[in-house]
C-alpha cells in the first residue's frame, strides 16, 4: 500500500566476495637473434661483476652479448665448452662452436664393463639405472662412455649432468672427463644441483645425476625441479636417467629417484609410486608411519631383510637395473680417536653440555624444533672448538711422520678457522676448501695434491679429489705422500660420512680414516651413530660394511639425538 514501507529485513544480505585477479605475467623476452655474421654469445659472468656492452636475459638468466667477435673485456666470461651458458649459446645460433681436443683418457676394464651394464638396462626399457659402485672405482668414465652408447641406441644427442658442489671444482672435472673419453659428438651439458632450475624447460636424452642422493628428499624445490629436468612424473618421452652414487640413502624410505624404476619393475603405473613410503609399506617393508612421519624399523634382521629386497627389484632382472663394484683396493679403514679433555676443557664440555638438554627440554615443551635444531648447532660447535688444539697436536704429528693430512670439519668459525690459524702459526701450510668465495677451491685443492701445502681443511663432502697420484690438470701426477683422514667432528648423515672417505680412500689410493671425539661423553655416542649410519648408506647399494658395524659396537652406547633434529 502506498505509504508503508516494508519491514527491514532481518536476514543479513551476504556479500558477494570479490575474486583479485592475480597480476598478469608479463611475456617471456625474446629470445636473442644474431645479425649477418654475427653470434649470440652467452656468458658466463659472476655475480656483480663488471660486463660492459652485455645484456642480461631474463628467459636465459644469464648475460648475453651478440656481435661478430666477443670483446676483450668480455673475453674472460666465454664459458668453456659442455657448460650451461655454452649449451644455451648453441642453442641460439646455427651452428655450435667446435670443441677443442682434450686431454685423451684410457678407460680403465671396469669402466667398460660397467658402461655395457648401463647399455643393457637401457635397451631393456629401464628408466633409471643406480650406478652405486665405490668412490673411485670410476663412476665418471663409466656414465660418459654408457651416455654416448645409449644416445647412439636411443638415437639422442643431448645429455645432462648434474654434478655436486662445489661448482668451480665438479664442472671443470666433468667437462675434462667428457674431452678426454670423447664427446661422441653429442650436446653436453654441465650443471649443479643448485641450477637445476634453469634447465627445467630443457630437454635431454640422457641425465647423469652425480651423488644422486642430493634428491632424496621430495619435500625440497630441488626435487620439484629434478622431476621435470628427468622426466619422473611422466610415463613417456622421458629421458634414460643414470644414478650415479654410492650412498643411495640412510633407508629405503629415501630413494623416490628410484621409483619410476620400482613401478617399472613391478610392471605398474607411476602414480602407483608417488607416494614410496606408502608404497613400500604395501609391499610389506619394515616402515609405519609415526610422529615425525614415516619411519624405518630399528630391528637389524628386519632391515637387512628389506635392503636385500630392495636390491633384488634392481638385481635381479635380466639385465640388472643397478651395478654395484666394491673398490679393488679393499674398503676403507674407519677407526675411533677417543681425545682426553684436560678438566678445564671438560668443565666447559660439561656445562655446554647442560645448557644444550635445558634448551632441548624447552624446546620439545613448545615443540619448536627450529630451536632444538639451533641448540644443538651450538653445543656441537662449542665442542668442536673445544677439541680444536688436540686435532692440530694430531695433524702436526702425522705431518712430522711424513703423510699428507686431510681434515673434514662441519663449522667454519668454530673448527676451520682455529685449526687452520694454529696450523699456520706453527709453520706448517694449510690448504683451505671452506667458506664461500673465501678462497680459490681449485687452487687451494692443487697445493694439497701437489704436496705445497701438506695439510687440506674442508668442509665439502664429495666431488673432489684429494687421493695420492692423482693424474692433474695438464698432465702432472700428484704426489704419492700417502694420506690420511680425520673427521673432526662425527657426522651424523652415514651418507656424508662415506662421500668424505671417498675423497682420499679412492682410485687404487688406501687411506685410513679417524673419527675424532671426547672421552667419556656424548660425542662417543655420536661416532656410534655415524659409523652405523655410514654402514647403512653403503649396504644399500650392496656394500661390504661388516668392519663398520663392528667399529660401531665398540663404540656401544644407549644415546640416541632426538629423531626429529638427526636426519642431516
Amino acid at each position: 500500500m502506498p505509504g508503508r514501507r516494508r519491514a527491514a529485513s532481518t536476514t543479513p544480505r551476504r556479500r558477494t566476495a570479490t575474486r583479485r585477479r592475480s597480476p598478469a605475467r608479463p611475456p617471456a623476452p625474446d629470445l636473442p637473434t644474431a645479425g649477418p655474421g654475427e653470434r649470440v654469445w652467452v656468458l658466463a659472468v659472476p655475480f656483480r661483476a663488471p660486463a660492459p656492452g652485455a645484456v642480461w636475459h631474463a628467459g636465459l638468466q644469464a648475460h648475453v652479448w651478440v656481435g661478430r667477435e666477443l670483446p676483450p673485456e668480455l673475453a674472460p666470461y666465454d664459458p668453456p665448452p659442455y657448460t650451461l651458458e655454452r649449451h644455451l649459446e648453441d642453442e641460439l645460433n646455427a651452428a655450435p662452436r667446435p670443441v677443442p681436443e682434450g686431454r685423451p683418457m684410457v678407460p680403465r676394464e671396469e669402466q667398460c664393463t660397467g658402461a655395457e651394464a648401463v647399455v643393457a638396462s637401457a635397451a631393456a626399457g629401464h628408466r633409471v639405472f643406480l650406478l652405486g659402485d665405490d668412490p673411485g672405482v670410476g663412476k665418471t668414465g663409466t656414465a660418459v662412455l654408457a651416455a654416448r652408447e645409449i644416445c647412439e641406441l636411443r638415437g639422442g644427442d643431448r645429455v645432462l649432468v648434474v654434478a655436486d658442489r662445489p661448482a668451480a671444482i665438479t664442472i671443470p672435472h666433468w667437462t675434462r672427463s667428457i674431452a678426454g673419453f670423447g664427446d661422441g659428438g653429442l650436446r653436453w651439458c654441465v650443471t649443479t644441483w643448485d641450477r637445476l632450475a634453469k634447465v627445467g624447460k630443457l630437454r635431454f636424452d640422457v641425465v647423469i645425476a652425480d651423488e644422486a642422493h642430493m634428491v632424496r628428499h621430495t619435500t625440497t624445490q630441488r626435487w620439484r625441479h629434478w622431476t621435470a629436468v628427468s622426466g619422473g612424473a611422466r610415463a613417456k618421452d622421458v629421458p634414460f636417467v643414470i644414478a650415479a652414487t654410492a650412498t643411495p640413502a640412510h633407508t629405503p624410505l629415501e630413494l623416490p629417484y628410484l621409483a619410476p624404476q620400482f613401478a617399472h619393475r613391478h610392471g605398474e603405473p607411476l602414480r602407483a609410486w608417488a607416494d614410496l613410503p606408502a608404497r613400500l609399506a604395501e609391499h610389506s617393508f619394515h616402515v609405519e608411519r609415526g610422529r615425525y612421519g614415516w619411519a624405518w624399523t630399528e630391528d637389524a634382521d628386519e632391515r637387512r631383510a628389506d635392503l636385500a629386497r630392495l636390491q633384488g627389484w634392481l638385481t635381479d632382472g635380466d639385465p640388472p637395473a643397478m651395478l654395484h663394484r666394491p673398490a679393488p683396493w679393499g674398503p676403507v679403514s674407519v677407526t675411533g680417536t677417543p681425545v682426553a679433555l684436560t678438566p678445564a676443557e671438560r668443565g666447559a664440555y660439561e656445562s655446554g653440555w647442560q645448557e644444550f638438554r635445558a634448551e632441548m627440554q624447552l624446546a620439545r615443551r613448545a615443540r619448536q624444533s627450529a630451536r632444538g635444531r639451533a641448540a644443538l648447532l651450538r653445543f656441537r660447535q662449542k665442542a668442536g672448538l673445544i677439541r680444536a688444539q688436540a686435532t692440530v697436536d694430531w695433524v702436526r704429528a702425522q705431518v712430522e711422520a711424513e703423510r699428507q693430512v686431510a681434515v673434514s670439519v662441519e663449522f667454519v668459525e668454530t673448527a676451520a678457522d682455529p685449526i687452520r690459524e694454529a696450523l699456520l702459526d706453527s709453520g706448517i701450510a694449510v690448504a683451505s676448501i671452506y667458506g664461500r668465495d673465501r678462497f680459490d677451491v681449485e687452487a687451494e685443492r692443487l697445493r694439497f695434491q701437489t704436496g705445497a701445502a701438506p695439510v687440506c681443511v674442508f668442509t665439502v663432502t664429495a666431488s673432489i679429489s684429494l687421493h695420492a697420484g692423482e693424474l692433474l690438470p695438464g698432465g702432472a701426477t700428484a704426489s704419492t705422500t700417502p694420506r690420511v683422514g680425520l673427521f673432526h667432528q662425527p657426522r651424523f648423515s652415514g651418507i656424508q660420512a662415506r662421500q668424505v672417505t671417498g675423497r682420499t680412500h679412492r682410485d687404487g689410493q688406501v687411506s685410513p680414516w679417524r673419527v675424532a671425539f671426547a672421552a667419556d661423553t656424548v660425542e662417543e655416542q655420536v661416532a656410534r651413530v655415524m659409523v652405523e649410519r655410514l654402514a647403512v648408506s653403503g649396504s644399500t647399494a650392496g656394500a661390504d660394511t661388516s668392519s663398520l658395524q663392528e667399529v660401531a659396537e665398540l663404540l656401544d652406547a644407549d644415546w640416541l639425538p632426538p629423531a626429529a633434529l638427526t636426519d642431516a
